[in-house]
C-alpha cells in the first residue's frame, strides 16, 4: 500500500511548518544493473531515489525536486553525462557526483566529483553524504573536482 503525506506550509500557532530537506537522488545511469545497485545503496541507507533515468531528456524531466544526482557520462544517446550535469546544476540546483569508467571526459562540467567504476558502497554513500552537507567519512574512492 502506498501512501502520500503532504506538508503543507500553513502556519500554526504563529509558526511557519515548512517541509524538512529533502535527501532525494537521481540515478543518470543507462546499464540497468549499475542503476538498480546505486539505487539499493541509497534506500537501504534511508534517501529517497526519484528515479532511474538512461538518457538526456529523462534526466532533465526528473531533475526537478532532486538535492543530488549519481551521473554516469556516456548514456544511451551517447556521451550527454557532462551536459545533463550542467543543466541540472543551473536550472534545478542538483548536485552532480560523476560515477564513470571514464573521468577524463568529465571535461568543465558542474559537479562536486567523481566515483570511478567499479565503486563501492562505501563510496557511494560518502559522496551522497558530501552531496547533502552531511558530515561523510573521508573515501579514497571519492574524488572531489576543485575548480580553480
Amino acid at each position: 500500500m502506498l501512501i502520500q503525506i503532504s506538508i503543507a506550509a500553513e502556519p500554526i500557532v504563529g509558526r511557519l511548518v515548512t517541509p524538512p530537506m529533502t535527501k532525494t537522488a537521481l540515478i543518470v545511469e543507462d546499464e540497468i544493473f549499475v542503476a538498480l545497485d546505486l539505487e539499493r545503496i541509497l534506500v537501504d541507507a534511508g534517501y529517497d531515489v526519484a528515479g532511474i533515468a538512461a538518457d538526456r531528456d529523462s534526466a532533465i524531466a526528473a531533475a526537478p525536486g532532486c538535492s543530488f544526482a549519481f551521473v554516469d557520462i556516456n548514456l544511451r544517446d551517447g556521451p550527454t553525462g557532462p551536459e545533463i550535469a550542467r543543466r541540472m546544476a543551473r536550472e534545478y540546483g542538483v548536485k552532480v557526483v560523476f560515477v564513470t569508467a571514464n573521468p577524463s571526459q568529465i571535461g568543465d562540467a558542474e559537479c562536486l566529483g567523481y566515483i570511478r567504476k567499479p565503486f563501492s558502497d562505501a563510496a557511494i554513500l560518502a559522496a551522497a553524504a558530501l552531496a547533502c552537507e552531511e558530515e561523510a567519512i573521508a573515501h579514497d574512492d571519492v574524488i572531489r573536482v576543485v575548480s580553480g
